[in-house]
């Protein structure tokens, strides 16, 4: 058995252009000896920033991870619009943003914060009748996607860039999981008549994860620094310690009484701090999630 197949923990991996999710997931298992890698939240190869993986155990809690609030950097160009809604498609449409005020565009960022229905990219992994979007619009199909509810937390205009018909606007977005940051700029351009797709994207933050602590694959080759798994869940989720008595519970999996602790999970710690488990309550009962202590 490797050395690597004993880690688990969390690697905060700045990801650069180009790269799949998968490719960095890939480098991750020759870098920690182990196949038992994955990661929360998939970045578009476009896209750079925060991408959370998870080594070993920690693999469990990448599901709960995905869920959780996320920042990102973007770049919006308004006067074209692409086929897949950033620059990696096949421009579309054309028409002038010369004409765009500072004040539409406050209008237009307003109406695209707070909770709102948001339709999917057409080309986006959401599977339609068992097939992934993105291949039905690749053999040209056109796909019918439902609008889903999620929430733009804030919505703030960085910089706005003018050059001819084009304007490049820069924003800092917090949405909730599942809002995609490409729809945004699709119907931001679209709301202010010329069209729009996003041209440069960086993830900021991954719930309590940040850029701060991303690494790069080159640095993580050099030295891999895995955060332990109890570090990870207490920097995300509400601890809870519980008794001898209550611990030997939940390594058996049984239910605990709810500490009220919130609808998300809860990171279960023994009284020496050793992560158990991850809990949900429900009503007056708090049940296991993922048990870590064998």
């Amino acid at each position: 058995m490797s050395t690597g197949a004993q880690i688990s923990g969390l690697v905060v991996v700045d990801k650069p252009a180009d790269w799949t999710s998968h490719d960095v997931v890939g480098r991750m298992r020759r870098l920690a000896g182990t196949r038992r890698v994955g990661h929360a939240g998939t970045l578009d190869p476009m896209a750079t920033g925060v991408l959370v993986v998870g080594v070993g155990a920690a693999t469990r809690l990448l599901g709960h991870l995905a869920l959780t609030e996320k920042g990102y950097d973007a770049t919006i160009r308004l006067g074209q619009s692409t086929n897949t809604d950033d620059a990696e498609g096949e421009i579309t449409a054309v028409a002038s943003a010369a004409d765009v005020t500072d004040e539409a565009l406050r209008a237009g960022v307003a109406a695209l914060t707070g909770p709102i229905s948001q339709v999917p990219p057409q080309v986006s992994a959401i599977k339609v009748d068992g097939k992934r979007a993105y291949k039905m619009a690749r053999e040209g199909k056109e796909v019918a996607l439902a609008a889903r509810p999620v929430t733009v937390h804030a919505f703030t205009v960085t910089g706005v860039r003018r050059h001819g018909d084009l304007v490049d606007v820069d924003a800092s977005i917090t949405c909730s999981s599942g809002t995609y940051i490409r729809a945004l700029a699709r119907d931001l351009g679209a709301a202010l008549g010329c069209g729009g797709h996003l041209t440069a994207l960086r993830r900021t933050r991954v719930g309590p994860y940040d850029l701060a602590m991303a690494r790069t694959l080159d640095q993580l080759a050099e030295k891999l620094e895995i955060l332990p798994m109890a570090e990870a869940v207490a920097a995300a989720f509400p601890r809870r310690e519980v008794s001898a008595d209550e611990a030997r519970k939940v390594m058996h999996g049984g239910r605990l009484p709810a500490a009220g602790l919130g609808p998300g999970p809860v990171g279960v710690f023994a009284p020496d701090g050793t992560l158990l488990a991850l809990m949900e309550e429900q009503g007056r009962v708090a049940k296991p999630l993922a048990v870590f202590v064998p």
